[in-house]
């Protein structure tokens, strides 16, 4: 399935120093998918950036097709990773 960018995704993108490979990559294979807000999901990946680990979060309208609304890295990890 693939996924379009919003153009604020694309700005934030830039703005936070994500690379779209990484996107793509928690799009395809998230650790974690939550729910959020009507008609939203989150999807979430923890990933290594300059030698840090972080936890990637997309936040994705769905579809068809499924949107990425915006991303940001966060180090604060066990604040967003929910247990099973």
């Amino acid at each position: 399935m693939e996924l379009t960018i919003s153009e604020h995704a694309v700005q934030e993108m830039k703005r936070r120093a994500i690379r779209v490979q990484a996107v793509e990559q928690v799009f395809k294979a998230p650790q974690q998918i939550l729910a959020s807000r009507l008609g939203r999901q989150i999807y979430q990946s923890s990933v290594e950036m300059s030698g840090k680990p972080y936890l990637l979060r997309l936040v994705i309208e769905e579809g068809p097709p499924p949107t990425l609304v915006t991303a940001y890295r966060t180090s604060k990890i066990q604040k967003y990773w929910r247990q099973s």
